[in-house]
């Protein structure tokens, strides 16, 4: 978790992922995957947020920093810092290679797995690295109500006995809505 500000995108995503999990058994693989799948070329979003080549891979930075700035603040300071980090860089995994350009320009969000957005991304880490618990429910739970109104009361529940997904998410709508916002 240290300073990663002189390096590109990729350069600083890339000490980011080797300090929280680069030690880890099938690290190196999901790296390839995350490769393969188009992570560090796909948007962020079809038109919300980073809607450019390379916008996911720059959310999960900013999200990851975001994070890393809350776990300092006294609402947050109890929480398992690795366990927030791990989960902030690789909390939306699941939308790598979904965003197929437009011919007009613009992309278009193409969901052939069909999932659910923190579960997938849950499964797709976990058939090449194991999480803990608490990353589990970081990376899960990172959509908060977004998710809808049938998962509230869970969603309550797991922001209460687990804070380090509520921190998540509070460090993806930083990112999303301050950060990433165009001026």
């Amino acid at each position: 978790m240290e300073d990663h500000e002189t390096y590109s995108p990729k350069e600083k995503y890339r000490r980011m992922f080797d300090d929280a999990i680069g030690q880890r058994m099938g690290s190196m693989a999901l790296w390839r995957v995350l490769d393969e799948i188009g992570f560090f070329t796909s948007p962020a979003s079809t038109k919300y947020h980073l809607s450019v080549p390379g916008g996911l891979l720059q959310h999960s930075i900013n999200v990851a920093e975001a994070a890393m700035e809350l776990c300092e603040t006294p609402r947050f300071k109890t929480c398992d810092k690795r366990a927030v980090f791990v989960a902030a860089i690789l909390h939306d995994v699941c939308k790598a290679g979904k965003y197929i350009e437009k011919p007009g320009g613009g992309y278009r969000y193409e969901d052939t797995r069909m999932l659910g957005h923190g579960e997938e991304s849950v499964i797709l880490i976990q058939r090449w690295l194991h999480l803990t618990d608490k990353e589990v429910l970081a990376i899960r739970w990172h959509m908060g109500a977004y998710t809808g109104q049938q998962d509230w009361e869970t969603l309550s529940k797991v922001y209460d006995s687990c804070p380090e997904a509520l921190c998540v998410h509070m460090a993806d709508m930083i990112a999303t809505h301050i950060v990433e916002v165009e001026k």
